[in-house]
């Protein structure tokens, strides 16, 4: 009984083990696939759920659906116009026959050794045929389209669906940068010093017509000033004509009085005199003042 027993329980562990060896699970998104002694057996497995296999004799390569990252290290390429540059891409890819995959490239871990240089060599062959200003920004975008399109060519034959590879970036190599920094620089100062001259020329021919304006505006002012004390001083002169000519007596006194006063300067002459001397002390100039004789106003 007991002997009995003991086999019983050794068929149950071999069943149980024979039934856990043979069930295996695909998730959503993975795909499988079953290989004995390395010879594929069944069709792609791309539907998830619980799945089987022969115990022992079978395994199961699991592969992603998910599209995955490629990082690449760190490329010095030359341009076409000979400018030495360290590109830095990455590329984003699928598995779409994972038997082809297996064959050629056996795991993801290996793809960096397989597809890497693959990535490289079709960088460094492309930008080697474009100039800095391409790879900079006139063309980035479809130098990057046609590395991925040639990329994806080769990775078909790979089991590999290229997404798309991506320029993170493209510096100048630390040798050249310097001298095309300051050359950048020179070019800078050349551009803002014709623009100071350009300024400046502006501000003298602004400048220039505004003192041209203001000694015209100021020549018409003067010219105006002029007329107008001109005919101020005729219209006085026949004010005080017309007024003297209405008494001859009291206008040679006036201009006796005038003349006296511009002769003798003050601070300079003293003498007093009595009202009636005044005559006598400007007689010379009451004399020297002659008024053409009028005829009185009727």
């Amino acid at each position: 009984m007991r002997t009995f027993l003991g086999t019983l329980l050794v068929l149950l562990g071999l069943a149980a083990f024979a039934l856990y060896s043979s069930a295996f699970i695909v998730n959503q998104n993975q795909q499988a696939l079953v290989l004995r002694f390395g010879d594929p057996q069944n069709p792609v497995i791309t539907e998830p759920g619980l799945k089987w296999k022969a115990p022992i004799v079978d395994t199961v390569e699991i592969f992603e659906k998910r599209i995955l990252d490629l990082d690449t290290d760190e490329l010095e390429v030359t341009t076409n116009d000979q400018q030495r540059l360290l590109v830095d891409a990455y590329t984003r890819y699928k598995i779409v026959d994972p038997l082809k995959f297996y064959q050629n490239v056996h795991s993801e871990a290996r793809v960096t050794n397989v597809l890497g240089p693959v990535v490289d060599s079709t960088i460094r062959n492309i930008i080697n045929t474009a100039r800095l200003a391409d790879v900079v920004k006139d063309k980035r975008e479809a130098l990057m389209k046609d590395i991925a399109t040639r990329v994806n060519t080769e990775g078909a034959k790979l089991g590999i669906q290229v997404i798309d590879v991506r320029l993170k970036r493209a510096n100048l190599h630390p040798t050249i940068s310097k001298s095309v920094f300051a050359r950048m620089t020179a070019d800078r100062e050349r551009v803002a010093t014709e623009l100071r001259a350009q300024g400046d020329a502006e501000k003298n021919k602004i400048m220039a017509n505004a003192d041209r304006e203001v000694t015209i505006i100021g020549a018409e002012a003067t010219k105006g000033s002029d007329i107008l004390r001109g005919e101020g001083e005729a219209e006085r002169n026949r004010i005080f004509a017309e007024a003297f000519g209405k008494d001859p007596e009291f206008a040679r006194f006036y201009r006796a009085m005038q003349a006296c006063e511009r002769a003798y300067k003050p601070g300079e002459t003293r003498f007093m005199l009595s009202p009636d001397n005044t005559s006598s002390v400007c007689s010379p100039f009451t004399e020297a003042v002659k008024m053409p004789a009028q005829t009185p106003a009727k």
